[in-house]
Formats: structure tokens, sequence, C-alpha cells
């Protein structure tokens, strides 16, 4: 299990975005970006997350892979008690 420091839930979301200056390179269709950010549900309609700077992405993205390493491993651990469960039951 990764220390719980290096843990991260949530998504990375890539945008390019226009700045609407209308002599920008943007205006033709060459957007600036890509722009990361970090999105996390707290649950229905809440949302919340911010900007992620280039010198963090990698490190982003490796505590989102962690998180789903711990909640692999958690749904091992639950599958192995319910089958513990099942067995105690009829033992």
């Amino acid at each position: 299990m990764p220390p719980l420091a290096e843990v991260l839930r949530g998504s990375l979301v890539e945008r390019y975005l226009r700045c609407g200056k209308p002599n920008c390179r943007c205006a033709r269709g060459l957007r600036h970006g890509p722009l990361w950010y970090l999105t996390v549900t707290l649950g229905p309609g809440r949302t919340t997350g911010g900007v992620v700077s280039a010198r963090q992405l990698e490190e982003v993205r490796r505590g989102i892979d962690r998180y789903h390493q711990v909640k692999q491993g958690l749904e091992q651990i639950s599958n192995i008690n319910r089958e513990l469960l099942r067995r105690a039951r009829k033992g």
C-alpha cells in the first residue's frame, strides 16, 4: 500500500482555451493549452478542483494511479471477507 500522502482521488482534464482577443492565434483556431485541471466529485452536483501546473502533472498522475491501486486492493479484501463470511455461515 502506498503512503497515504501519495494517494489522490480525482480526474485529470486536459483543456484548450480561447482568450477572447480578436487578433490572437486562438481566434484562428489554435487554442491555448494544454491546461490541466484536477476535478473531484464530492457528491451529487458538487464538484471541486483546480489547475495543475506542468511541474505537478506527473505527481498528480501518480497519485491518481495510486488511488486506483488502493481502491482495487480494498475491493479484493472485501471479496475475501465476503467469502469468509459465506464459509462461516456454512460451517
